[in-house]
């Protein structure tokens, strides 16, 4: 009976760790929906506020100001006000000002074009564009150093372009001032995500997104309110006396903020590879819905098939970038268990009785 019952407590316990392994996937499966929830919303709650035809508010510049300034100020409200999450340490002045200004700079220009693009094109024909993003961080990557030149990148980089200009072909209206904003927003991500790597790898500072919104998002609304003064301020003063729809405008601000927030807990969660994936997922839905949604978005066969190129490219890249921090992975841990297999086999030596002579 004492042995059944050992029995019965293991089986229980195996069936307790089950259920706590089932209940802790399924909240990283909750968190990666939220992600593609709200990454999918934010592109339509953007495109909602900025359009003519919806809220009208046609200032990409202020509203992408906006999203940096509310960011700033919860971020200091949370970390120094009611020190709910604390700041890594780590950041000098000489790394802020080589690595987080232009990874402030480059966010602010990725998100300024990117939202000045939603004037001119459709969200769907933005995403294609955007399937562009690995072609534009390879070359900069090369460029920089960080990435080697193959035959088998070049075919990926190769699939992904063509992708992208068959896609372009089936496009009905073709607006080339908002094909320059969205491809300038591309580069300017590109940018950002080389320096991230060289502030990673070269200045061996590494940060939580929220600690890196803490000191990025006040650099980039720095660097959003210069440009304006200079080309939106005049045009707001002159419509309307600042007659902007106030709730609407914070809940978009707040939703931006959720949507950082919301990476944060997958990368904690999972790595920062399953972003790229759920990305994947999220550019899908976005494209599909978004020709429900809005009356300019406009998919033809040839849409679908050149981004389905595009994404498969994509996939691939996604592919080859995990294999390589695998390889960079495996050497490491494969010589710290050789050094612990070395200790464990000198102390078991050392416990070891003498032998008779020596």
């Amino acid at each position: 009976m004492a042995r059944s019952g050992r029995h019965l407590r293991f089986g229980g316990d195996k069936a307790v760790d089950w259920i706590r392994r089932c209940g802790e996937g399924g909240i990283t499966y909750a968190y990666i929906l939220l992600y593609i929830a709200l990454s999918s919303g934010q592109i339509f709650f953007n495109k909602w506020v900025l359009s003519s035809k919806e809220i009208n508010f046609p200032y990409p510049v202020a509203l992408t100001f906006l999203h940096m300034l509310f960011s700033s100020v919860l971020c200091f409200l949370l970390t120094k006000v009611f020190k709910i999450i604390k700041i890594e340490g780590g950041m000098t002045s000489d790394i802020y000002i080589t690595s987080v200004i232009p990874i402030g700079a480059m966010f602010a220009m990725t998100l300024w074009l990117g939202n000045s693009a939603y004037l001119y094109i459709s969200v769907a024909f933005a995403q294609m564009l955007k399937a562009t993003m690995p072609v534009a961080v390879f070359f900069l990557g090369a460029a920089a150093g960080l990435e080697a030149m193959s035959c088998k990148m070049f075919t990926i980089m190769s699939v992904i372009s063509i992708g992208v200009v068959v896609a372009s072909y089936g496009e009905i209206s073709i607006s080339w001032v908002g094909v320059v904003y969205q491809m300038g927003g591309v580069v300017g991500e590109a940018s950002r995500l080389i320096f991230m790597e060289i502030f990673v790898k070269k200045k061996g500072v590494r940060l939580n997104p929220i600690s890196m919104m803490y000191y990025v998002s006040p650099c980039s609304a720095l660097c959003l309110f210069v440009p304006w003064i200079f080309l939106e301020k005049s045009k707001m003063d002159s419509s309307e006396p600042w007659n902007f729809p106030v709730i609407t405008l914070a809940l978009n601000c707040l939703c931006t903020f959720a949507l950082n927030l919301s990476v944060f807990l997958v990368i904690s969660r999972t790595s920062a590879l399953t972003i790229r994936v759920a990305g994947v997922v999220r550019d899908w839905v976005v494209v599909l819905l978004s020709a429900l949604l809005f009356s300019d978005s406009k998919l033809t066969a040839i849409n679908l098939i050149g981004y389905g190129l595009a994404i498969a490219g994509v996939i691939a890249y996604n592919n080859s970038k995990l294999k390589k921090e695998a390889s960079q992975v495996n050497p490491i841990v494969n010589d710290f268990v050789a050094q612990e297999r070395s200790q464990d086999f000198e102390e078991q030596v050392a416990m070891l009785p003498p032998r008779e002579g020596s």
